[in-house]
């Protein structure tokens, strides 16, 4: 044991003063660390309105953010290091050939702890925390939902968020091929009777249920996962309904030679809720007869990068959402349709070293017509080890 604590405080400290050491043996386990140190600068400029001091859409990109009905004010300038990255990974031997890998990741995106005025500190957040052993993953990682290689290589923390499905969870996933079964941890987020502040529920009795299928081959791959799950909202003293939501996603990463791609996805469904565009849209309604109600949406996205050269590259994108509300029951405040698009050059002088620029522009109309836009440009320093 005293072996196993001087090796793990040998690898982090040389680790700590840039030593170039990233993997250890502790027994019979091997243990990696990774990860990145990424500095944004981001100047934005909204047209119908403003963020607050310490809004998480000043950090990166939130479609459902984008300030509609309000005066036009100066720009605002922030710079953040939230997005800095650290993952260790462990595999240790098991029986015949298995092994059994765990992975633990945490960044600083979306946590409190201190302020701008004097330490900018901030709390670290769990991003994946997981064990894979033979077919079966369990822990929290990315949803089966969604399709991580088709997010494109942008300075915006996700690049195409209005027409992505993206999330993170707790799950039990069988993979075999292409093949992914996985129940995940529920959640029903809920649109009040005419509108006001999001609930939500936190009252499912089963999991979230998601399959996909993986088509790979030289020129690329294109996913086709399906959702259903149960949207339920009991609030105690007048309501208690369940809806079924479902929806499917279709993404392909299409390799074009030289290092050049396209990305691409759409999703369509009732009810999906938290799932589409980082909650845009609830899952639910509430009727004027205390029932739920589904509410629709279809989102789609496309990117494509271009390699100048081996240390060169540009990405451009466009992604965008489009909510089918009832404004009978939704009231006129709610989100209608988002979308943006952006366009940057990232440098690399060494592998470990990025540099680059990027613009984007974003626009949200609610229901009741009103819109508002956002223009932004981000420079971006990261190294990752």
């Amino acid at each position: 044991m005293k072996n196993t604590l001087k090796k793990t405080a040998v690898v982090c400290a040389m680790s700590a003063v840039g030593l170039g050491v990233n993997a250890a043996t502790l027994d019979d386990t091997k243990v990696s660390f990774s990860g990145y140190i990424k500095t944004d600068a981001l100047i934005s400029d909204y047209s119908d309105g403003t963020l607050a001091s310490g809004s998480i859409g000043r950090e990166f990109y939130i479609p459902s953010l984008t300030p509609v009905g309000g005066p036009d004010e100066d720009v605002q300038f922030d710079a953040h290091i939230r997005q800095s990255r650290f993952r260790f990974t462990t595999e240790t031997p098991a029986d015949g050939n298995e092994t059994i890998k765990g992975v633990l990741e945490l960044d600083f995106l979306v946590t409190d702890g201190g302020n701008e005025r004097i330490s900018s500190s901030y709390l670290p957040r769990v991003r994946h925390a997981y064990i894979q052993y033979k077919n079966w993953l369990v822990g929290q990682t990315w949803t089966t939902f969604m399709d991580v290689s088709i997010l494109p290589e942008t300075l915006d923390f996700i690049g195409v968020t209005d027409g992505i499905t993206f999330n993170r969870q707790t799950m039990l996933r069988y993979t075999n091929g292409g093949l992914q079964i996985a129940l995940e941890n529920p959640e029903t987020t809920v649109t009040p009777f005419g509108g006001a502040g999001r609930i939500v529920a936190d009252d499912n009795s089963v999991p979230d249920l998601i399959a996909a299928y993986t088509m790979q081959d030289d020129w690329g791959h294109v996913k086709v996962a399906g959702l259903v799950r149960q949207l339920s909202y009991n609030d105690g003293a007048l309501i208690d309904d369940d809806e079924t939501g479902y929806g499917i996603a279709i993404s392909s990463k299409i390799n074009l030679g030289s290092g050049d791609d396209i990305r691409m996805m759409f999703n369509t469904g009732v009810g999906m809720g938290r799932y589409s565009s980082l909650n845009t849209a609830n899952g639910v309604v509430i009727t004027q007869d205390n029932q739920l109600e589904t509410i629709d949406s279809y989102g789609y996205s496309l990117a494509y990068r271009h390699m100048w050269s081996e240390r060169a590259r540009s990405s451009v994108t466009f992604s965008a959402l489009n909510v089918d509300n009832d404004t009978a029951l939704t009231g006129m405040g709610v989100t209608e349709s988002t979308y943006s698009t952006r366009v940057n050059y990232l440098y690399s002088p060494t592998s470990a070293i990025t540099v680059g620029a990027e613009y984007t522009f974003a626009k949200r109309e609610i229901e009741a017509g009103l819109e508002g836009d956002m223009n932004r440009i981000q420079i971006s320093a990261k190294y990752a080890f």
